[in-house]
């Protein structure tokens, strides 16, 4: 647990630090960084993920090598990777925004009346980093975006209450649960009950479908994960627009929730839920040549180009 000052029981930022992993000279390395250049770690941690599984005392060391370095490379010659190389779990939010439930005619009853709706991604095959290709597969027609706070894990938690859920995190990234609106597989079946819901879960595991990063901002870098703008531009059109603190389950709720149905580990990805502005509103989806924007306040952007299979 963070116990450094706090205001509204959310950590005081300390300074502009952030954990990434990356490609540099043709190796994969994982660092920090801090005013636009990389202090490798690699050589102490191994990975981000290492870093994560120390807990708080390693990344207070982190801390200290980053304000002791004095070798540091710009981001302009570095390849950012997804900052958790091969996390155990990526597990998703449906609906947890109301604007987004009702923009596609949903009916949203209450939160008192609800539940978090989750679902999982493979995240070997679905997650991808900053710059690299979201690729359209051949047996898809309507791929949509989805903008969304993705929470860190940086303990390990099993049945822990709301209040405790936050101090289970590590840290914030962007993701973009990109999805197949239309996917029914077979084309020529005889429908059963539930098929459509398959359909639906389905068309989220195709292979780069989880854009993530460019970079985990630690906890304490975010004074309060519910009052962070979230957009997405698509070819630089803004199509979502909006803030954190619209959703409907706070990032506390969620790791509680989670935590009763399977132990969370450190690095495990949780994907907030997305707001409204998707593509399946208005019928207008991604295509080869386009151009995918995820920006959150104090993470960063994220940026991947589209490209047909």
């Amino acid at each position: 647990m963070f116990d450094g000052p706090t205001t509204n029981g959310y950590p005081i930022r300390r300074n502009d630090l952030k954990l990434a992993t990356y490609e540099h000279n043709g190796q994969v390395r994982c660092g920090a960084v801090k005013n636009g250049r990389l202090v490798d770690l690699t050589d102490e941690f191994g990975s981000v993920k290492a870093i994560l599984e120390g807990g708080d005392s390693a990344i207070q060391r982190a801390e200290a090598a980053v304000a002791e370095a004095s070798d540091t490379t710009p981001e302009s010659e570095v390849r950012y990777r997804p900052p958790v190389l091969n996390p155990n779990k990526l597990l998703c939010l449906a609906g947890n925004y109301q604007s987004h439930v009702e923009e596609g005619g949903g009916y949203f009853p209450g939160k008192e009346k609800t539940w978090p709706r989750v679902f999982m991604k493979p995240p070997s095959t679905t997650i991808i980093g900053d710059g690299d290709n979201i690729v359209l597969p051949q047996n898809a027609q309507k791929i949509d975006w989805e903008c969304e706070l993705a929470v860190v894990i940086g303990k390990h938690a099993r049945f822990v209450e709301p209040s405790e859920g936050l101090g289970c995190v590590a840290g914030y990234t962007v993701l973009i649960d990109v999805s197949e609106r239309s996917l029914k597989v077979p084309d020529a079946r005889e429908d059963r009950d539930g098929d459509n819901w398959f359909d639906w879960l389905n068309g989220k595991w195709f292979d780069s479908f989880a854009p993530c990063g460019p970079v985990l901002a630690l906890k304490d870098e975010i004074p309060d994960p519910h009052a962070l703008s979230i957009k997405l531009r698509v070819s630089g059109d803004t199509k979502q627009d909006g803030n954190t603190g619209q959703m409907t389950y706070s990032v506390g709720e969620l790791v509680s929730w989670i935590s009763e149905l399977v132990t969370l580990e450190p690095g495990d990805i949780i994907a907030t839920g997305t707001l409204a502005g998707v593509g399946a509103t208005t019928g207008d989806f991604l295509k080869g040549g386009d151009n995918v924007e995820g920006e959150i306040e104090g993470i960063g952007v994220l940026k991947n180009p589209v490209v047909s299979g």
